[in-house]
C-alpha cells in the first residue's frame, strides 16, 4: 500500500494525500475519506510519504466576469494589495461573463495546482458546483452570497430597498431596468429590494416598466427608450448598475428630458463614469476594494489554518445622493 493507492481508493489526488498527512490544507469531505481508507486498510505513512509535501506554487486563480467592469477593478485591486503583500501572485481570468469560460478556467485551475481561487462569479450551474467540488484548493466566492463556500458579498437587497424608499418620496411613476434573474446579486436581490419598497410605499410598478438587459450602457438607452414609448409618464428610473443608468441618461438628454426635473434616476457602485456625467449619477456605494480585500484575507485564513471554514462576510453601502435625482 502507498501514498499513490490511498489515492485511488479515497477518489482523491495523490497531492491532497500529501497535504493531508502533512497537515495542509484539506476539505472536510476529502479529510473523511482519506481517514476512513487509512482506517480500513491499516496504512502507517513512511517519513518519505511524510515528506512528501506538495509543492506550494504561491499563485492564486482570480476568475472575474469583465475586466472592463470598474467594480471589478476595484475588487481585483483590493485581492491584489493583500495577496501581494503575502507573497503571492495572482493569475486572472477574464471570462465576459460566459458560464463556458468560467468552467474552463476552473479546469485550468485543477490542472496548473494552484494554492487557492477566488471566484467572481455571477451564475451558478450544477455543473460549477459539480466542479467546483471536484477541486483541491479552497475557494472563496466574491460578490455573490453562496452556500457551502467561503464569501464575501454585497447586501444587495437592502442597498436596493433603501434606495427605491428614498425615490418613493419624490417619484410616483417607476420603470426598472435590471440584468438577468439568473444573477442572484444583481439581476436578484436589487429586482426585489427595490419593489418591496416601493409596494411598502404604495407604489404599483407594471410589469411593462420592468425589463432586463446586459451590463452595458446602451443597454441602458435602448430600454430607456422602450420604457418611455410606452409609458411616457414615467418620472424615476432605477437602474441596476450605473452603466445601465448613464445609458439611460444619454438617451434622456437626446430626447430633451430634464434630469432630473421631469425623470429622475438611480445606479449602482458609485462609479467613475457616474461622477463625469451630467448630472452625476446618483448611486449606492459598495465597498469594493475592501471586498476585495476580505475574500483575499478570508482566503489567506483558510490556506493557513487548513480549516474548511465557510465564513460568510457582508458588506456594508452608502446611498450617495447627487444631480439626478429630486430633493
Amino acid at each position: 500500500m502507498n501514498i499513490n493507492e490511498i489515492a485511488k481508493l479515497a477518489g482523491v489526488s495523490r497531492a491532497t494525500v500529501s497535504r493531508y498527512f502533512n497537515d495542509g490544507y484539506v476539505s472536510a469531505e476529502k479529510k473523511e475519506a482519506i481517514r476512513q481508507v487509512i482506517e480500513q486498510t491499516g496504512y502507517e505513512p513512511s517519513m518519505q510519504a511524510r515528506n512528501l509535501r506538495t509543492n506550494v506554487t504561491r499563485l492564486i486563480g482570480v476568475i472575474i466576469p469583465r475586466i472592463q467592469s470598474e467594480a471589478v477593478n476595484r475588487m481585483v485591486a483590493g485581492i491584489s494589495e493583500i495577496l501581494s503583500a503575502d507573497g503571492y501572485q495572482l493569475l486572472l481570468a477574464n471570462t465576459q461573463n460566459k458560464p463556458k469560460e468560467e468552467l474552463k478556467y476552473l479546469r485550468l485551475f485543477r490542472k496548473n495546482q494552484v494554492d487557492g481561487i477566488i471566484f467572481m462569479g455571477t451564475i451558478f450551474s450544477k455543473e460549477h458546483i459539480k466542479l467546483m467540488k471536484e477541486l483541491d484548493v479552497p475557494i472563496v466566492i466574491i460578490a455573490q452570497e453562496f452556500d457551502n463556500y467561503s464569501c464575501v458579498y454585497q447586501d444587495d437587497y437592502h442597498a436596493a430597498y433603501d434606495a427605491a424608499r428614498m425615490l418613493a418620496k419624490t417619484g410616483s411613476h417607476f420603470g426598472y431596468i435590471g440584468v438577468t434573474e439568473k444573477d442572484k446579486a444583481v439581476g436578484q436581490s436589487r429586482k426585489k429590494g427595490t419593489l418591496d419598497a416601493l409596494k411598502e410605499n404604495g407604489i404599483k410598478i407594471a410589469k411593462k416598466d420592468i425589463c432586463e438587459t446586459q451590463f452595458r450602457v446602451d443597454g441602458g438607452y435602448e430600454k430607456t427608450q422602450y420604457l418611455l414609448e410606452q409609458s411616457p409618464n414615467i418620472d424615476t428610473i432605477i437602474c441596476a448598475t450605473d452603466g445601465i443608468a448613464a445609458g439611460a441618461l444619454r438617451y434622456l438628454h437626446e430626447k430633451n428630458i430634464s434630469v432630473p426635473d421631469q425623470v429622475q434616476l438611480l445606479g449602482f457602485g458609485d462609479t467613475e463614469l457616474g461622477s463625469v456625467v451630467t448630472p452625476a449619477i446618483t448611486s449606492v456605494h459598495f465597498h469594493y476594494k475592501t471586498t476585495g480585500m476580505e475574500s483575499a484575507k478570508l482566503l489567506l485564513e483558510i490556506l493557513q489554518s487548513g480549516n474548511d471554514m465557510q465564513k460568510k462576510i457582508k458588506m456594508g453601502y452608502q446611498i450617495i445622493e447627487k444631480g439626478s435625482t429630486r430633493k
